[in-house]
Formats: C-alpha cells, sequence, structure tokens
C-alpha cells in the first residue's frame, strides 16, 4: 500500500514538473488571408444573420423602389430579405494593390493556347452570328471573341455570387460605392420582371457582373439584344445573343467600323523623354497625330489607316528586364476601355483577338 502511494505521489510530482517545464502555447497568428484593415466605414456586420429584411434605410429603399418602378412593395421587400450580407464581397472590392501589374505578367492567361483554341472554336461554332454582328454594329469577329474570351474564358467562369447578394452587399454594406451599386440593384429587379426570373437564382461576380459578357444589370437592360430572334435576350446560355449584345454594347460606345484598334508605334531617339513623360499609368491623354508627329512620335508602318480623331501613346511592358514596346491607341481601343477602363483589359482584348483571327483564317 506504501509503495502504490508512493508511485502515486511520484507521478503527480512528475507531472507537475512537465507542465511547469513545457513552453507556452504561440499565441494564435492572423492568417495571412485576411485582409487588411477595413476603411472607417465598415459594413454592418447585422446584415449577416438576418438578411437585410429589418433595416430601415432597406425598408426605405423598397418603398422607394416600388414607387418608382411599379414593382409591388411587398415583393421587392421580400427578395431583399433573402439576400445575404456577404463579408467576402466587401474585402475583395478593398483589397489594395500593391503594385500595378505589368503587360508581360498580366497577359500570360488571356493569350494561353488553350483559350485561343476555344475562342477558336467560339468562332467557328457562332460564325454566322458574328458575320451577322459585323455587318449591322461594324464590329469585327475576333473582338467580339476575344471580350468574351477574356472575361469569361467563353462560359467557364461566369462567378459564383448570387447577383442578390452581391448587390445587396454593395449597395447597403459599401458606402463608398453605394448610390452607383442601388441603381445596379434597382436595374436587377427591374431586369428580373422584364425576364420573368426569379431575382434570388441568378449568380454572377462578386460586383454583381452576369453572363457570358459579364454585364452589369444596367448594361444588360439598355444594351442586349435578342439576336436569335426568340424574344428572349438571353446572355447566360445564348452564344447568339451574346454576340449581338457584345456588338451592339461597342457600337453604342462609338466604334468606328474598319478602323484599327492598335499600331506599333516609332519614336526618335532624341524624342524618348519627351514621349515618355506624356504617360500616365502607361498611356497618354488622347492628341492629334500630326501633335505626335510634331514629338517624334509617328507610325511604324505608315500604310496603315489614318483617322482625323485624336490618338493615345500606350506603353506595354514586354518583359521584366525593362523591354518594352509603344503603339498608337486608336479611338477604338478607348472604346473597349469602355468595357473595362483598364490600358491592359483593351490591350488583352486586342491581342487576343489578333491571334484569333490568325489562327481561325489559317484553319479554314
Amino acid at each position: 500500500m506504501l509503495v502504490k502511494s508512493l508511485v502515486v505521489v511520484l507521478c503527480a510530482l512528475a507531472w507537475t514538473v512537465a507542465v511547469q517545464a513545457a513552453p507556452a502555447p504561440e499565441a494564435p497568428r492572423k492568417s495571412t488571408a485576411k485582409p487588411p484593415a477595413k476603411p472607417k466605414v465598415q459594413a454592418k456586420p447585422k446584415a449577416a444573420p438576418t438578411g437585410y429584411a429589418a433595416r430601415e434605410d432597406v425598408r426605405a429603399y423598397a418603398a422607394e423602389i416600388a414607387k418608382d418602378t411599379g414593382l409591388a412593395q411587398r415583393d421587392v421587400e421580400r427578395w431583399l430579405g433573402a439576400a445575404r450580407f456577404q463579408p467576402r464581397i466587401v474585402e475583395l472590392m478593398d483589397r489594395p494593390l500593391l503594385e500595378p501589374p505589368k503587360w508581360f505578367s498580366y497577359s500570360t492567361s488571356f493569350l494561353a493556347p488553350a483559350r485561343v483554341d476555344a475562342g477558336v472554336k467560339f468562332w467557328r461554332d457562332n460564325a454566322r452570328a458574328l458575320v451577322r454582328a459585323e455587318e449591322i454594329y461594324g464590329v469585327p469577329p475576333e473582338i467580339v471573341v476575344a471580350i468574351v474570351g477574356v472575361e469569361t474564358f467563353y462560359g467557364r467562369y461566369t462567378g459564383s455570387h448570387r447577383v442578390i447578394d452581391a448587390l445587396a452587399t454593395l449597395a447597403f454594406d459599401y458606402p463608398r460605392r453605394a448610390p452607383f451599386f442601388r441603381g445596379e440593384l434597382k436595374e436587377y429587379l427591374l431586369l428580373a420582371r422584364d425576364q420573368g426570373f426569379s431575382p434570388l437564382e441568378p449568380k454572377g461576380s462578386y460586383a454583381g457582373a452576369m453572363g457570358l459578357p459579364q454585364f452589369m444589370p444596367g448594361s444588360y437592360r439598355r444594351f442586349a439584344v435578342d439576336f436569335d430572334g426568340d424574344g428572349h435576350a438571353d446572355l447566360w446560355r445564348d452564344p447568339t445573343d451574346v454576340i449581338g449584345s457584345v456588338a451592339h454594347y461597342l457600337a453604342r460606345h462609338d466604334w468606328q467600323r474598319g478602323q484599327p484598334v492598335l499600331a506599333p508605334a516609332i519614336v526618335a531617339g532624341d524624342a524618348q523623354g519627351t514621349a515618355l513623360r506624356r504617360l500616365d499609368g502607361g498611356i497618354s491623354e488622347r492628341r492629334p497625330l500630326a501633335a505626335w508627329q510634331g514629338d517624334g512620335v509617328d507610325l511604324r508602318e505608315p500604310a496603315l489607316v489614318l483617322v482625323d480623331d485624336p490618338v493615345g501613346l500606350l506603353l506595354l511592358e514586354e518583359s521584366a528586364e525593362g523591354r518594352t514596346s509603344l503603339w498608337i491607341a486608336y479611338p477604338n481601343f478607348y472604346v473597349i476601355t469602355r468595357y473595362n477602363k483598364s490600358r491592359l483589359y483593351a490591350s488583352a482584348v486586342w491581342a487576343l483577338g489578333e491571334r484569333l483571327r490568325a489562327q481561325y483564317v489559317a484553319g479554314r
């Protein structure tokens, strides 16, 4: 009995010493996946568990929408009550851009062989609609196909967020751009009424863009066309409607039929500094070509079509070692930026379009 007691005491002492000797546990480390500090005006967490039904600002918005549109207020309140605040969407909108991307890294995925091959197939499958779109709107097939390719990889990636959640989150819990997204939420509810679908079902991007061409609701209502004549402009499943709608969008933003997008520029050696100082974020203001020529900037291929409208100077970073290229940006380049204002986006659309056209023609 004494031996047993002694063993128990010794075990207890050993356990105490081990606990005292063990290092204190480290404080849990913050996940690197978390966003940086939020801005002063933060998203309202109360929306997460309860939705938006109980919020006075949302109820007031529903009453305003009902008055402006003729939608039943009880329906608007029910739809918004079913929406859920998505904190990840606010994080995505607020994520910092530590350094603007360079062309050589930005363009890699958009010009990959798989995307080019998929684009050529999309072109072949929809050649008749693309020809008709060019006849009506003046936009060449390669530009239409390239936009669909850059936006969603021909429908592979159309977004995983419920559109009602994305728009409600940004309309009511993202003050910096709340007026814009409240307008888009209104357009979305009207679109659902016009198209006859439940606003609780469609999915899209975290900003509420939809379908193969990623139209925002306002753009969907203004620029989508029923290009196959079936009585319904469907940008989710109908490539013919997608093609007509993208071409219509560009035409309505002043696409110039038969005019180029970009052309290689050449700069005289003693004019390099002057030309580069005119660049802001890789692109200049627009000036008459004669003004550029006066500064030593000209077209590398003088036989290219000239336009009377002002043109810009575009710089693309071609390598990590600092190699660059300079381009004359025609008005049609700026039309593409109406789809997305990034110079890199517009350049990717043009570059992908050039590869698509070369491969499509070679395979005919």
